[in-house]
């Protein structure tokens, strides 16, 4: 068992409150654990009843209740040692209200990246976990297929698991293939509880970069193709009638020739012989 004593206190400010009080604890390892509440009030301090719950349970009634002029005090002993031991504390002061104080134990939460992790077929990538200021007795790497959680086995030349400080833990994949994109988690194990964290991998062929670009110039030579194409018919359309008109013109050269002729032909006159 620890042989220090934690305490932590939580003020239930005043009888006027309507809103719970809560504060959260983060433990990695057995701790023996004071917790404090004090009430505010205006009113009969005798009046007012103590309990203490853990979740929804009633705790025996080995929790001090002291008064100083207006304020209550009251407070709880408990040594944490095990998983089952974590959870919620209340300390309830009930007058003509109820007024509820919670205190939330829970191991230390991982921090890996919040952001997916983007890398390319045929690369390596290193995935990373860390702790702040704990030192998890065991890390474990999973993948995740959907609802189940896989194990990542070190496969040589495929996945290797280290970490520089004890604290963190990476994950290294090499040869990375469009399957190996998906889910991680890192799990670490407490002596109080286990936590773990989300990594979301996304593994692109190098043609998904070029995938814009292509779309691009497959429009671009789908507008020429079409402004040719608009450009044959035209032409083709206008073929014949050009050719009509230059029938036309040929005839009317034709015609002017004709008028021409008969209009500079010599003009006969008849004479009549003389003496008749």
């Amino acid at each position: 068992h620890p042989n220090v004593t934690v305490t932590f206190c939580l003020l239930c400010a005043v009888e006027y409150s309507t809103m719970p009080i809560e504060k959260n604890i983060t433990l990695d390892r057995p701790s023996a654990v004071k917790l404090i509440c004090e009430l505010t009030t205006s009113g009969d301090l005798n009046s007012v009843n103590v309990t203490w719950k853990k979740g929804d349970d009633v705790l025996e009634n080995n929790y001090p209740t002291s008064a100083t002029g207006n304020i209550l005090y009251t407070q709880y002993l408990l040594t944490i040692s095990n998983s089952k031991q974590m959870g919620s504390y209340s300390c309830l002061f009930q007058e003509e209200k109820v007024l509820r104080g919670t205190f939330n134990f829970k191991v230390p939460e991982l921090h890996g990246k919040n952001k997916p992790l983007i890398s390319y077929v045929g690369d390596s990538t290193v995935l990373t976990c860390k702790c702040e200021d704990c030192f998890p007795l065991n890390w474990t790497w999973y993948s995740s297929n959907g609802s189940v959680q896989v194990p990542v086995g070190s496969q040589q030349n495929k996945h290797v698991v280290n970490g520089t400080h004890a604290n963190e833990t990476r994950l290294r994949i090499t040869q990375l293939l469009e399957e190996d994109g998906g889910s991680y988690w890192c799990h670490a194990l407490f002596q109080l509880g286990e936590s773990e964290e989300h990594i979301e991998l996304v593994v692109l062929s190098y043609l998904v970069p070029l995938k814009p670009f292509l779309a691009i110039v497959a429009e671009v030579v789908l507008l020429v193709t079409i402004i040719l194409l608009c450009e044959k018919y035209t032409q083709k359309k206008q073929q014949p009638l050009d050719g009509g008109k230059e029938f036309e013109q040929i005839e009317q050269l034709k015609s002017d020739d004709t008028n021409g002729v008969e209009n500079n032909a010599p003009r006969l006159r008849k004479t009549e012989p003389a003496g008749q």
